[in-house]
């Protein structure tokens, strides 16, 4: 046992020497309780154990007075090689990018992975990839829709990155939804998005300041204008991709969202992240109420189906209309109040979920409590 817990002690070590050579700024008190999930005085011991072993650790203090260890010299690290885990996450990543159509990707990660097995001694090399085997004949990736790899022309793919790089203005020739091809547009890039297939945003300046989405499926040719121009400052890709759910922008779609899971599926619901800035709130009845800003009806309602009856929208309620219907099992929305204006609900109770037997107007199933029309309406208009 104890030979065990230094084993791990001199691995943590080393994995505190890569971060510290690897790190121009090297690592703080904070980094190290990030990475191996310890309290600030663990993180202490660990720093001084870690100068003891290495004798050219370097000490700064930035503006702030926080200490940084960076480590010079990283012989001895470049040393270590790659691991068997690192080489099935590099292998996972290339196969990922092959999956999407990322060529560009894929020849990158090639290429590392080749030249650090290139680095290692021949025998140390054959060995990682024969203990990586094994795991890596034990993943695969779950089938789901999306624009096959082959549907993406590489040459697009690549303008792209380097017109990021500039960065450059490009020229792309797009085909519409029926497959008829558009006039050529100049297009300024300012990110691109890669979650179910890659999705180009860039600024028209012919059309203003809004950006528009580009699905690379659809672009046929690009080429990149060797001409520079200013990135909008306030613009964020992260903030971007947040505002449309599953990748597409419905501008007339974008309000709060109301999803609220049954208690019987509360517990799998809440390992799930819905939305980068959902907030989660578990109600007194066990149920789980999911709250965010966004847009993609559609989209959320194929998410939605998946979840069958154990999930009711509150708001908003073109959402709730437009999944009415679609589960296989029929279902009733919650009467959060127990009591409809119209008078008590009738229905056998089943908290949290009470199917109220009057038919007060149309939704889910043909049942609206008032009290969830009145948050639909009022998230509507937010």
């Amino acid at each position: 046992m104890e030979a065990d817990l230094s084993l791990c002690k001199a691995r943590d070590l080393l994995r505190l020497a890569e971060m510290a050579a690897a790190r121009h700024g090297g690592v703080t008190l904070t980094d190290i309780t990030a990475e191996f999930g310890t309290d600030h005085r663990s993180a202490q011991r660990m720093v001084r154990a870690f100068e003891t072993v290495f004798d050219n650790v370097e000490i700064t203090i930035d503006d702030e007075r926080r200490r940084h260890w960076r480590l010079r010299g990283t012989r001895l690290v470049a040393m270590q090689g790659m691991r068997s885990d690192e080489l099935v996450a590099l292998e996972i990543g290339i196969r990922r990018a092959q999956r999407e159509g990322a060529e560009n990707e894929v020849h990158a990660l090639q290429s590392l992975r080749d030249r650090l097995l290139a680095a290692m001694p021949a025998a140390h090399a054959r060995r990682i990839e024969a203990d990586a085997e094994p795991i890596l004949e034990a993943y695969a990736f779950a089938s789901f829709p999306a624009p096959a790899p082959d549907g993406i022309v590489p040459q697009v793919l690549e303008a792209v990155a380097e017109a990021l790089k500039g960065p450059y203005q490009l020229e792309i020739d797009c085909a519409g939804e029926d497959g008829h091809a558009r006039a050529p547009r100049l297009v300024e890039p300012h990110g691109l998005i890669m979650d179910g297939g890659h999705c180009l945003v860039a600024r028209d300046p012919d059309r203003g300041a809004t950006m528009c989405d580009f699905p690379l499926e659809q672009i046929r040719a690009a080429r990149l204008v060797m001409r520079t121009f200013q990135r909008d400052p306030a613009f964020s890709i992260e903030a971007h991709a947040a505002r449309a759910f599953g990748g597409r922008h419905e501008e007339n779609e974008n309000g709060a969202i109301v999803w609220r899971f049954h208690p019987s599926v509360a517990d799998r619901a809440r390992t799930f992240m819905f939305h980068p800035a959902q907030e989660v709130t578990v109600e007194d009845d066990g149920a789980l109420t999911v709250r965010f800003r966004s847009c993609g009806w559609q989209e959320m309602a194929w998410l939605l189906y998946q979840w069958d009856d154990k999930v009711f929208v509150l708001a908003p309620a073109k959402l709730a209309d437009r999944v009415a219907g679609l589960q296989r099992r029929a279902i009733a929305p919650p009467c959060r109040e127990g009591v409809c204006a119209d008078g008590p609900c009738s229905g056998a109770v089943q908290p949290p979920f009470r199917p109220c037997t009057a038919r007060h107007g149309a939704g889910q199933g043909g049942f609206v409590c008032p009290a969830d029309r009145t948050e639909r309406r009022a998230a509507d208009h937010r």
